[in-house]
């Protein structure tokens, strides 16, 4: 024991050191603060909490009006959407040279899945389970936002979604919940670095604080009611595990919770993100979500600004309602001044912290424009887009595609540019994204590939002017949709296998983008009808921001492969994965229904007192579908196929402080070597309330080429096994479990084991 005595001493030491290092910076922090508000008037301390839209994009109904002014005036303490070093330097001046106390802006901007080097989706992102990758997407989104002026991001987005009706599931990671805290976690990482102080750092801002994925009817901007237990338990985890890794913003959303909007609910920004999670942080609004409180009917605009600051709102986005109404209230001594202190500190402390006092123009240079869309990049971007692609269907074994083939590619999207980059892409242009045929041109320069049109993207001409409003750039072709079908027919009759491109334009994802019909618009289906009756093998490529209603493709197309959205290098990817160069290993993180009649839909479900029995009438259960997915969560086909040995547990019966470890072997028995992403979930039998069916605990990916085995371990504590009970406390119960670990949610080996406390 001896020996160990120097290094416990050391060890305390080491802590000792650490956390009167970071105490003694925060002490530095607030009196630099302190110091700085002591010479603030009233209407400086309010100008720090506006933060209004300038430059080049807009992503609401209202542009702000004369910012420069009210720059100059010290009544703006950010803007968004302004980016380039030469925009973000014109503002910056202004703060910095002509303001009285020459505060610098925060300059944020939506970077949702890339900056300038556009990577897949975050909905396809998360499909790769490659946390790494997804830290590094973030991490390279932050250095090219840097380079291109802002210290601020708008992501990540870590709303729980279960509605694919929604639009905004493009942005998130799915259904579920723990596999959304890792990638939440991740994205932080990404973006914030291990220093904020450093120039290529962006700070990240958690959204939509709260709940937004559950709004009703996937309708965008809607309602959200719910429980407290699911609350908890589903929804609000990715949040906390984005504020625990260091998040040093939130943006709160558009729904209510509990009849109080976000934006004005004190509950959820005080007494649960402050109080409750510890969060030290700055809170943004949405789009102008202030304004937006009178519609919901709880005040007059002094209401809901006194509603708003009061609840957590430190920055009023776009709305401006804090600086035409706080002061007054003040004055009036309707808001304590306390208030509006608080919230100028923490965008005070967000400066502080991204070192813009120290220096404004940190992240303001033209020195580092060679770091946009480099080689390093480009490479980065087309393996997240591999990795990301999920192959759905592969019947007979018609992919890869053979390169001396007679391939007909067939479809709108085989030459696009413009919806490859998918909606939310920010400062990423379409025009360098490269397309399908550009990318597989000169990879085959002997080719027998041929290429018709097919159909339009749309036929339906009132979506296609209500898309076109909002920049879809949708065209019809001059040929009327019968001509453009035959000549697709002529085509394919004249090839071994016919590809067919088809999905969404980008604007029918993405925010304010909600679909009540999750299928392939009503021209593609006919289109894919024509060409199934050719006879020959037809391939689904699909291009989307959602899960799709698939039921006929997967009934009669030999093979369909999900790309999403993939980016700047989609079409490089997809041509890799279309002939064998690399072997497709994606999973979806979001169930694909069977109609719409069975969302919402997700894999850890409840069982009900009548839980499904095809032989009896009274359970639960459609009469005109199966209660089954299309396509389960943790879905996803390979080129080859991998078997699972049945799970070997170190222990049956455990105690609170043992560890389990499930151990299983998997092999490769197909031809072509590949990844696979192995899933494990439990499942409680018996609770003092009521437990899903299976809950994802983990997974590990796995390299094998054809042949070979490898044997793998997954170690669970109790810790994974904790709940909220039904005291609302989490905690852990004893009893009987299961383990489950497969190929996906559905396909899995299991094993019992039992708790005890």
């Amino acid at each position: 024991m001896k020996h160990l005595k120097p290094l416990i001493l050391f060890l305390l030491l080491t802590v000792t050191s650490v956390s009167y290092a970071q105490n003694s910076k925060t002490a530095k922090m607030n009196a630099y603060i302190k110091a700085l508000m002591a010479k603030m008037t009233l209407d400086e301390k309010i100008g720090q909490l506006n933060l209004p839209s300038i430059g080049f994009d807009i992503t609401g109904p209202i542009l702000s009006q004369g910012v420069e002014g009210k720059i100059e005036k010290g009544l703006v303490g950010g803007v968004f959407n302004t980016y380039t070093p030469e925009a973000v330097r014109k503002l910056q001046d202004i703060a910095v040279k002509k303001s009285r106390l020459k505060i610098p802006l925060l300059f944020g901007y939506d970077v949702i899945h890339g900056h300038r080097t556009i990577f897949p989706i975050p909905l396809g992102l998360s499909a790769s389970w490659d946390i790494p990758l997804i830290e590094k997407t973030a991490r390279t989104a932050a250095n090219e936002a840097t380079a291109d002026g802002l210290n601020w991001v708008f992501s990540p987005m870590v709303d729980i979604a279960r509605d694919p009706r929604w639009g905004r599931v493009s942005e998130g990671a799915g259904e579920d919940t723990w596999l959304g805290s890792q990638i939440a976690a991740a994205m932080v990482h990404g973006y914030q670095g291990t220093d904020l102080n450093k120039n290529n750092t962006v700070l990240a801002c958690v959204k939509h604080f709260a709940l937004y994925g559950a709004i009703e009817a996937g309708r965008d901007y809607n309602m959200v009611d719910m429980s407290e237990r699911k609350m908890f338990e589903v929804y609000l985890p990715p949040y906390k595990a984005a504020f625990d890794a260091g998040a040093g913003s939130a943006m709160s959303s558009f729904n209510e919770i509990n009849g109080v909007p976000a934006s004005g609910n004190k509950w959820l920004l005080t007494d649960l993100l402050r109080k409750q999670w510890g969060f030290k942080g700055m809170v943004a609004t949405d789009y102008t979500a202030i304004m937006e409180l009178m519609k919901h009917g709880v005040g007059d605009e002094p209401q809901v600004a006194a509603l708003a600051l009061k609840a957590g709102v430190d920055m009023d986005m776009v709305s401006e309602i804090y600086l035409a109404q706080l002061k007054k209230l003040v004055q009036s001594k309707k808001i304590d001044v306390f208030y509006v202190d608080q919230a100028c500190r923490r965008v005070l402390e967000a400066k502080y912290k991204l070192d813009l006092f120290t220096d404004p123009y940190n992240r303001i240079t033209n020195t580092r424009s060679a770091e946009m869309m480099s080689a390093d990049k480009m490479a980065l971007a087309q393996s997240a887009a591999q990795k990301s692609m999920v192959l759905l269907k592969n019947q007979q074994g018609v992919l890869p595609l053979k390169s001396n083939a007679k391939i007909a590619f067939i479809g709108p999207l085989v030459k696009d540019q413009r919806n490859l980059i998918g909606n939310w892409s920010g400062a990423g242009d379409w025009k360098q994204a490269i397309s399908f045929w550009d990318a597989v041109q000169p990879q085959y320069p002997n080719n027998k590939f041929s290429y018709a049109k097919g159909c339009n993207l749309l036929d339906d001409t009132a979506m296609i002017t209500k898309l076109n409003l909002n920049g879809a750039d949708i065209v019809p072709d001059v040929k009327s949709p019968a001509k453009l079908i035959d000549e697709a027919v002529s085509v394919a009759k004249d090839a071994d296998v016919v590809v067919a491109f088809l999905g969404e334009s980008f604007m029918m994802t993405g925010e304010a983008s909600s679909r009540s019909d999750i299928s392939l618009p009503e021209n593609q289906k006919t289109l894919l009808k024509a060409l199934k009756a050719t006879g020959k093998p037809v391939v689904l490529v699909l291009m989307n921001g959602r899960p799709l209603t698939l039921s006929w493709e997967n009934e009669n197309l030999d093979a369909i492969l999900e790309t999403w959205y993939a980016g700047t290098r989609a079409g490089n990817a997809i041509a890799d994965v279309l002939f064998g160069k690399y072997n497709p290993s994606g999973k979806l993180t979001m169930t694909f229904p069977r109609n719409v009649g069975q969302i919402p839909i997700y894999y850890n479900a409840k069982n009900t007192g009548r839980p499904f029995d095809e032989k009896e009438k009274y359970t639960s259960k459609y009469l005109d579908v199966a209660n089954t997915p299309l396509y389960p969560f943790g879905y996803g086909l390979s080129y080859s196929a991998f078997s699972y040995s049945p799970i070997s547990l170190n222990k049956t019966n455990i105690a609170i402080t043992d560890k389990l470890q499930a151990t299983i072997t998997i092999t490769n028995i197909g031809n072509y070597a590949g990844e696979e992403t192995a899933q494990l979930y439990t499942r409680q039998m018996i609770g003092s309330v009521t437990r899903p069916v299976k809950e994802l605990k983990g997974f590990q990916k796995v390299f094998l080429k054809p042949g070979e085995s490898k044997t793998i371990t997954f170690t669970l504590t109790a810790n994974d096994l904790k709940f909220y009970d039904i005291n609302m406390k989490y905690t852990n119960e004893p009893g009987q479990y299961k383990i489950f670990i497969g190929t996906n949610s559905q396909d899995v080996m299991e094993a019992d084991f039992k708790l005890r406390l």
